[in-house]
């Protein structure tokens, strides 16, 4: 059912997209988020089942952050489970004065940056900002999932988690937002998702 919801919900997306493209919601200089992720240990979290999958929990996670991408998955291995990828950013990497510096792409599941003049180290780029693959866990996050949009701050908490099927295929989240490359995305089974209004 959920999956099937998906289905339309991506084709109808996808039409909007095309039809009616949005520009990234654009803020004042300054930084909209302060604080990096939480992790704390999953407290003997049970293995559980969704959508024909065995969830893992791996850790507590949980993060407000500025959206700098968003790139749906249809047709790839996990994208039944987690059909969009969020770049999310916090501290200096949710600064508009930064972001203004910063060319963020995503495909295949990677985030990929850019820049022609450095503002901050490569590595603050790299630990203040992150690739996510999210599993909405319910259909509540479904529906919130469909309103974000690139320059949206969102607050989520769930699970870190490690995915595996009948047929051997595995999927593990990284559990650290220091590493780099392949394996580096975190995989979170989204248990909340809210995006945040700014006050006016």
């Amino acid at each position: 059912m959920v999956v099937n919801r998906w289905l339309l919900l991506a084709i109808l997306g996808g039409a909007t997209w095309w039809l009616f493209p949005t520009s990234e919601i654009r803020h004042a200089p300054g930084m909209l988020v302060s604080q990096p992720p939480l992790q704390s240990t999953a407290d003997g979290a049970a293995v559980f089942q969704h959508l024909g999958y065995s969830i893992k929990p791996l850790a507590r996670f949980e993060l407000s952050a500025r959206v700098l991408g968003r790139e749906d998955y249809r047709f790839d291995r996990g994208a039944d489970l987690a059909p969009v990828d969020l770049v999310l950013g916090w501290g200096p990497m949710s600064d508009q004065h930064i972001l203004d510096n910063v060319q963020i792409s995503q495909s295949g599941r990677w985030y990929r940056w850019r820049t022609s003049e450095l503002l901050l180290p490569r590595q603050e780029i790299q630990h203040n900002s992150a690739n996510m693959h999210l599993i909405p866990g319910s259909e509540a996050v479904i529906d919130r999932l469909e309103d974000v949009r690139s320059g949206h701050t969102v607050r989520l908490s769930g699970y870190l988690v490690e995915v595996s099927a009948s047929d051997g295929w595995r999927w593990r989240s990284s559990l650290t937002r220091r590493d780099v490359g392949a394996g580096s995305c975190e995989l979170i089974f989204v248990e909340r998702l809210s995006i945040i209004v700014p006050p006016t």
